[in-house]
């Protein structure tokens, strides 16, 4: 990861002072670098150990960076990862066209790899997360969403790049299809075990510790799964509550809403939904031969469905 975090500087150079000035800002925030290392577990744990892993683990971590970049603009989100995010502080067009460099760079570095295979999977996996991001554009303020409605956003917008960086593991191995296929599996329930997560700690987290504010969801008109479950399992009061607050966005009835998904145990639900997504990932390893890469997977799906950030 040392290494990965050092090619993403490298990687990030540009003469234009603007570019390079937004992406330092990026570098400097950190984050949990997942994406990345869960392709350099899975390549360690199909038996690959070559250069082209680190490669790659950065360039999946520009795709998403890219991503939460356009993200943050389309919601008007201020507060990153506990700081302000690059729109806040650098404006909506430098943080878009950040992100769109972020893209490119990627497909430089990826068409530097040399591999047909390693540009397909990465090519679908950003044509389905922008996919994703239409849908969930499409949702927003709709109360009628429904579980699996709400599940197959998730599968684009966040499953599907974990799912490429674990299938890339394989890819770089070049492992038997089964392997490849586990491991595919694997980053598809893990992603979709984290996003479920983040939005139970929408509703549940400590703002200072997920680094972003309470009820960003909510103000912004998402139905996830905790509000979905709430308006299903609730009294007409707490529905109309969670259905009103959807359609109209904002943080006003913010208290009203906890409430009801609290009562409703809506966010048990949710976190019960994350289990079983972890041991669907747990299950799906089973093409792997006994590593410490493997026990590393069998780990990161675990804190998929503990973490507290």
């Amino acid at each position: 990861m040392r290494q990965v975090e050092t090619r993403i500087g490298e990687r990030l150079g540009s003469d234009v002072e603007l570019v390079r000035q937004v992406a330092e800002y990026l570098v400097a925030g950190g984050g949990k670098r997942l994406r990345p290392a869960l392709l350099l577990l899975a390549a360690g744990a199909a038996g690959c150990r070559s250069e082209a892993r680190i490669e790659l683990a950065a360039v999946v971590e520009f795709i998403h960076t890219a991503t939460l970049l356009h993200d943050d603009v389309v919601d008007v989100s201020e507060l990153r990862r506990g700081r302000d995010t690059a729109n806040a502080q650098f404006g909506n067009a430098a943080a878009v066209l950040v992100g769109d460099f972020l893209y490119s760079r990627a497909f430089q570095m990826m068409v530097g790899c040399g591999s047909m295979r390693v540009m397909q999977v990465l090519a679908e996996a950003t044509n389905t997360i922008a996919e994703g991001e239409v849908l969930q554009l499409m949702n927003c303020h709709d109360p009628r969403v429904g579980e699996h409605a709400y599940l197959e956003v998730i599968r684009r917008k966040t499953a599907k790049l974990f799912e490429a960086a674990a299938r890339l593991g394989a890819v770089l191995a070049e492992a038997p299809p089964a392997v490849e296929v586990g491991l595919a599996e694997y980053g598809m329930h893990v992603g979709t075990a984290f996003q479920l997560i983040d939005d139970v700690l929408d509703y549940s987290g400590d703002a200072a510790s997920i680094g972003k504010s309470l009820g960003d969801d909510l103000a912004e008109g998402k139905p996830t799964l905790p509000l979905i479950r709430a308006m299903a399992c609730g009294d007409p009061e707490q529905a109309r509550v969670v259905r009103e607050a959807i359609e109209h966005g904002g943080r006003e009835d913010f208290g009203r809403v906890l409430a009801a998904v609290r009562a409703t145990g809506a966010l048990d639900y949710a976190r019960d939904v994350a289990l079983r997504e972890a041991e669907a990932a747990l299950a799906a390893l089973a093409a792997l031969a006994p590593s410490a890469h493997r026990e590393s997977l069998l780990e990161l799906a675990s804190f998929s469905v503990t973490r507290r950030s």
